[in-house]
């Protein structure tokens, strides 16, 4: 009792500090530099707080509930924090503190150019509606904190709106995510007709003695509410244009850990609230897990704006996530418990990595941002002369979402692996092929993933500059740098425990009613972790051992080889002409053989433009122009067609707007009767 009202008290002042530094930052914005102070420190306070209430929860176990009821139940306050909340109000915590620590130094770019204190408002609100969101206990108070989450977020999105690409981008991300709230609403609302309760715990305890049809018809709504939200695909339209519209650090937050609570609430609805899943849930998931990871990857690989890249690249994790939650879902209903509790902590693993690695990278892409005033990835090359930590840091957020070893990203995509072999050997013919579709996308998005990075690191970091701004390039302010120095020490540091933060994870799901006496179909140690049935393990420090000697080898090698030579430094031979960013690979030219070999999916365009130097002289011209570009399928072939049919039916309607009173009178007394009926029935 003593220690779930620490936590209690604990909780609630991680949420007072925000929302102090909300209010401060608002009262402050003449001063940008007071109102941005002010806003960044209760935030990296906050932070600091909520990760020390998510730990005595992981650790101490010291879980807590906390209800205020009212006759009013928009008043009504209901949470409920257990070890899965406590994991994701930890990520939400430790990405806050480093992105907050990194926008003070940020944030002095906007200085006199748009309103400090209003960002300081909108950013503190934003991460107090996080933590709430992944707290709530009750369905209409859920959809309070998520309305406030997705409006503070909305308004992030436009905090540049002088840029009208920015306010057009915040307009789709409004739309995308008030339809997905239609659908949570209509989920939550089903949820009520079957159980007479809004609260998690009573639906939970009740939802059994509902038809197979109600729980069936719940998921598919939460999946696209959600799945909204989290921004899988066909719906992730909304993903790609508003979290590079949004601030650097705000960015790192939208994809590192905002989309993840769509991920927080599959696995609450799916795994705990709805008992007895069926095998097409996961079979579903599985197939959009496939699809999100092999599109987002290869779509980032055509970009050349570097935060769209990035943007696409987090649809592609939010895919492998789902591949991991897809597994579990099918091995739960499958009743291969320990299977089940493989494949869920390796999509909690992942989303612990990608959280830090996603930050990681667009902090950086933040601090080039700042120095070159632009995201084209083509006006950029050689900053690693300029901005040699930065490219560090990058190199290691590249390296990690490329899932090389010894870093983060590369034990949870094994995991991964892990659980969709198994289900290669385990289950029967149907399913078992769509395991082995899952793993060869998983397969291909790794190796596409780990060439896009090539690209990304490659075109931004090395070769000559090719444009002014990267010659007046300075590395980033030592606010910026220490963000991105903590979140690349840990993609280092957790691939090198993962077999303790495996075992972290596993309490996780553990605690989770379905899985409380389920043991894993692995086991972990502090140096490995490895299959029970002996199929495999791995020892990452053995990894990194490995590879220290390796490196140290080969570096003696070639010292032996050349310790005799003399060395000559000269220009590089050019074929007598002058050497020049011309001759380097663009972003676009990396990607080109992709493009054509994808070119039925991804439909790439071409249009070229002629200007010639006399309309009477054809052969002479004076510039040539060709745009490439990329059509996104879904948007063509689904939500262009919806729009048209939304228009023809809204210009339609406009015919029943005839100005007469007896007809609205008319329209209203059909509509009560129509209502009448339903009731009835």
């Amino acid at each position: 009792m003593f220690n779930t009202l620490i936590s209690s008290n604990i909780f609630f002042l991680s949420l007072l500090l925000w929302i102090a530094g909300a209010v401060g930052a608002l009262v402050l914005s003449k001063n940008d530099r007071l109102a941005n102070w002010w806003g960044n420190s209760f935030a990296i306070l906050g932070s600091c707080v909520g990760l020390l209430f998510s730990l005595s929860v992981l650790i101490i176990g010291s879980t807590f509930s906390f209800n205020i009821d009212s006759t009013l139940p928009l008043l009504s306050l209901s949470f409920s924090v257990d070890k899965l909340s406590a994991f994701f109000i930890f990520l939400i915590s430790l990405i806050a503190l480093l992105a907050s620590i990194y926008a003070l130094g940020y944030v002095k770019h906007y200085y006199k150019k748009y309103n400090i204190g209003a960002l300081g408002f909108f950013y503190n609100i934003f991460l107090a509606g996080m933590v709430m969101v992944v707290s709530a206990h009750n369905a209409l108070f859920f959809l309070i904190v998520w309305e406030i989450m997705s409006l503070a977020s909305y308004f992030l999105v436009i905090y540049e709106n002088k840029e009208k690409e920015n306010v057009q981008a915040g307009s789709l991300y409004f739309i995308m995510t008030h339809v997905g709230t239609a659908f949570i609403t209509l989920a939550f609302l089903l949820l009520y007709r079957s159980t007479g309760s809004l609260d998690f715990g009573v639906i939970k305890e009740t939802i059994g003695n509902s038809s197979p049809l109600i729980a069936d018809t719940v998921f598919i709504l939460a999946l696209i509410g959600f799945g909204t939200k989290a921004g899988i695909i066909p719906f992730h339209i909304w993903l790609p244009n508003a979290h590079p519209a949004a601030p650097s650090h705000v960015s790192a937050l939208m994809s590192g850990v905002m989309i993840k609570t769509g991920i927080y609430m599959f696995i609450r609805m799916f795994m705990d609230m709805l008992p007895d899943a069926p095998l097409w849930w996961g079979v579903v998931i599985l197939i959009l897990g496939a699809i999100s990871s092999l599109f987002g990857v290869l779509y980032a690989l055509t970009e050349h704006d570097i935060k769209r890249l990035l943007a696409y690249h987090s649809i592609e994790n939010i895919g492998i996530i789902l591949l991991g939650l897809g597994s579990s879902l099918v091995f739960w209903s499958l009743d291969m418990k320990p299977l089940a509790v493989l494949s869920l902590v390796a999509a909690l693993f992942h989303t612990l990595n990608h959280a830090i690695f996603k930050a990681l990278l667009f902090l950086g892409a933040g601090s080039v941002i700042s120095q070159t005033h632009t995201r084209n990835m083509e006006e950029y090359g050689g900053l690693i002369k300029y901005m040699p930590q930065t490219a560090l840091f990058f190199l290691a957020g590249s390296m990690a979402i490329s899932a090389l070893p010894p870093l983060n990203g590369f034990f949870s995509e094994w995991m991964t692996f892990q659980s969709l072999f198994s289900g290669i050997m385990a289950s029967n013919v149907p399913v078992r092929w769509v395991f082995i579709l899952a793993a060869g996308s998983l397969a291909f998005t790794g190796g596409l993933a780990a060439m896009c990075f090539v690209k990304a690191f490659g075109v931004t970091f090395l070769a000559r500059p090719r444009s002014e701004n990267v010659r007046h390039a300075r590395e980033s302010g030592f606010a910026l740098r220490v963000g991105m120095a903590v979140l690349a020490a840990l993609t280092l540091v957790i691939g090198f425990t993962a077999g303790s933060i495996t075992n972290a994870v596993s309490g996780v799901v553990s605690d989770l009613s379905a899985f409380n006496s389920s043991e894993p179909a692995f086991f972990s140690t502090i140096q490995t972790v490895g299959m029970r049935n002996g199929f495999a393990s791995i020892s990452m420090p053995l990894i990194l051992a490995s590879l220290i000697v390796t490196m140290a080898l080969t570096f003696f090698a070639v010292y032996l080889v050349s310790r005799n030579r003399k060395t000559k430094i000269g220009r590089t031979w050019d074929c007598g002409t002058t050497l020049g960013p011309r001759m380097e690979i663009t972003a676009t030219g990396f990607s080109n053989s992709i493009v054509t070999i994808f070119r039925g999916a991804l439909k790439p365009t071409k249009q070229t433009s002629i200007e010639y130097r006399d309309e009477d002289m054809r052969y002479f011209q004076k510039s040539s122009t060709v745009e490439l570009g990329i059509q996104d399928i879904y948007n063509r072939y689904f939500y262009q067609p919806v729009h048209m049919l939304t228009i023809k039916a809204s210009e339609y309607m406009k015919r029943i707007q005839s100005g007469n009173i007896n007809m609205y009178v008319l329209y209203i007394l059909a509509i009560l009767i129509a209502l009448l009926f339903a009731s009835g029935m």
